[in-house]
């Protein structure tokens, strides 16, 4: 088995598990609550992981800088969500919103130089379909 399969696994089940909570969450407390909430857990999170690191993280300006626009758009990204899925079906916008890797994977052969095979321009098109007849 490759490597990147067993946490590629958990992020399926994690990012699965996401996309359904929320529908259930925003029945009880505000899309700007649950972003609260879902941010607020995320600091033990990140506390187990300064410990992991033995309270010695890698330090660079430009890292730091790269990383915390990550976690910026993570939770815009997040909020964004749960905005969606208050609207609609969490089905829907969960399948239309899965499809994020379409726009990761053209940045990433516009600025990184990554290329894709024939069989894999096949399956990003078919998501876009996908995406249409979902969205339709």
């Amino acid at each position: 088995m490759r490597d990147w399969i067993l946490p590629a696994m958990g992020t399926f089940l994690f990012w699965g598990l996401y996309g359904f909570f929320p529908k259930i969450t925003i029945r009880y407390i505000s899309p700007l609550s649950t972003i609260f909430f879902e941010a607020l857990v995320g600091i033990p999170v990140a506390i187990v992981v300064l410990a992991v690191l033995k309270f010695r993280p890698e330090v660079h300006p430009t890292g730091i800088l790269l990383a915390s626009l990550t976690g910026l758009l993570g939770m815009l990204g997040a909020l964004s969500f749960l905005f969606a899925v208050r609207r609609g079906q969490v089905g829907l916008v969960s399948a239309f919103t899965a499809l994020y890797p379409a726009l990761t994977i053209l940045l990433a052969m516009l600025l990184l130089g990554e290329r894709l095979e024939l069989r894999q321009w096949v399956g990003v098109g078919l998501a876009i379909l996908a995406m249409l007849l979902v969205a339709a």
